[in-house]
């Protein structure tokens, strides 16, 4: 990891006080710039030009399966890995973690639910529940994200939403909430399905879809509940009225490879091949991962392959590190103040300070390779009036040159503007006394 610092404290005017000083300051820069022609020519000539291709190299030494994968930190939502991560693609039953995620928050687990004709009718995988049978709510959560059944998911959307069609537009706007823009629910279950006016698919992306990983098991208030659910490895459950039994199997194989992995679910349709979504933990880091297009039958098993070698290489390179950097700043002058007694004369200046609510670290995962910048800006001069906490400046962060944190500078106190009023009631508050 490195840091730069970018100090934009006033203006450069300096640079430059003479025409002398400019033309000659221009002709060793002209010298400068052809000596450095030069030399670049040379080593274009001698040595591969292979920097820009660095990051891809790297990266395909993987050798995923998938036709798209994304590795991220849950905490932030920063891809850390993502082939093909923007690719609309099909993402069979990992849909059911929204499903799932959005009948804890909005459902009840203890309601119990009626099986409709359209529920039922749902093909295999299914719990083969029939018209008018009863369930608790609950207890179909186990069987959709266990065993992962598509009548399950019907029942509990029609539950929930009141319709499929109106749980698919919740599952919508929970989407667009967390930041997932890509990404049309159609169904609850992920079968696959088209909407025959726009032609729009069941579909989502490889990043959009570990960014709801990241929010189930992160952000969501139902995070535990969820995480309870699908670590848990067999459940038993009867309907409401106890004349059927069932038992279910979690179907999540992962669970069982690494003791790191803390939920995940799988999925497959003919046009979606093998998916998968999963979140792993180690020493306080949450990765989420997502595969999508990982195969078609008979190769169910390379999922496994390609979530192995993508925790690998999150839990190798990527640590968590402390950026934060106190700030110290001069006072800034005022133009045209007064002073807190009501002196009209001399330079004033009002001290500033940097408003980060107590903050005194800002922890974020990154790997060697990282590059962070703190670029501080701030006014060389104010003019009166000056109100306290008045934002004349930032100190910002940036990580390969994307903005991820900023604080604002504010002043810590206030100036008067010197108006001739002012001016006067000093006057007249010297003579008398």
């Amino acid at each position: 990891m490195r840091i730069f610092h970018n100090r934009n404290l006033g203006s450069i005017g300096e640079y430059f006080k003479t025409p002398a000083m400019r033309c000659m300051n221009g002709y060793i820069h002209g010298r400068v710039i052809a000596i450095a022609l030069a030399i670049a020519l040379f080593c274009c000539q001698t040595i591969p030009i292979r920097a820009q291709d660095g990051a891809r190299e790297e990266k395909d030494d993987l050798q995923l399966y998938a036709q798209a994968a994304v590795l991220m930190d849950a905490d932030s939502g920063r891809v850390l890995y993502g082939k093909n991560e923007k690719d609309v693609l099909p993402m069979a039953s990992t849909t059911k973690i929204m499903t799932c995620i959005l009948a804890l928050e909005y459902g009840n687990p203890d309601q119990i639910v009626e099986v409709s004709s359209y529920a039922a009718s749902m093909p295999k995988v299914k719990l083969y529940v029939k018209s008018g049978e009863r369930y608790r709510l609950g207890d179909l959560l186990y069987s959709l994200m266990l065993e992962s059944h598509n009548d399950s998911a019907v029942v509990i959307a029609e539950a929930v939403g009141g319709s499929v069609e109106e749980f698919a537009s919740m599952m919508n706007q929970k989407a667009r909430d967390i930041g997932c823009y890509d990404t049309y629910f159609i169904t609850p279950n992920g079968l696959d399905a088209t909407v025959n006016d726009s032609g729009r698919v069941h579909s989502t992306t490889a990043a959009d879809l570990a960014r709801i990983m990241a929010y189930c098991v992160t952000d969501s208030p139902a995070r535990e509940q969820f995480l309870q659910i699908t670590q848990t490895l067999g459940y038993d459950f009867t309907d409401a009225d106890g004349k059927r039994s069932f038992h279910c199997n979690n179907h999540n194989a992962f669970l069982g490879m690494m003791k790191e992995a803390i939920s995940g679910k799988t999925g497959f349709t003919n046009n979606a091949g093998y998916c998968y979504v999963g979140a792993v933990e180690s020493e306080g880091r949450i990765f989420t991962v997502a595969l999508l297009a990982c195969g078609w039958p008979n190769n169910r098993t390379y999922k496994w392959s390609d979530m192995k070698k993508l925790t690998a290489y999150g839990m190798e390179r990527y640590q968590y590190r402390d950026i934060y950097e106190p700030q110290e700043f001069r006072d800034i002058r005022v133009q045209n103040g007064i002073d807190e007694e009501g002196k009209p004369y001399g330079e004033m200046y009002v001290p500033v300070r940097l408003e980060d609510d107590g903050e005194n670290s800002i922890s974020y995962l990154l790997c060697e390779d990282d590059e962070v910048e703190v670029r501080t800006k701030i006014a060389d001069v104010l003019q009166a009036p000056v109100g306290e906490r008045e934002q004349i400046g930032t100190v910002s962060y940036y990580l390969n040159g994307t903005l991820i944190k900023c604080y604002p500078i504010v002043t810590a106190a206030t100036v008067q503007e010197r108006t001739f009023g002012r001016i006067c009631t000093y006057l007249l508050h010297v003579f008398l006394l």
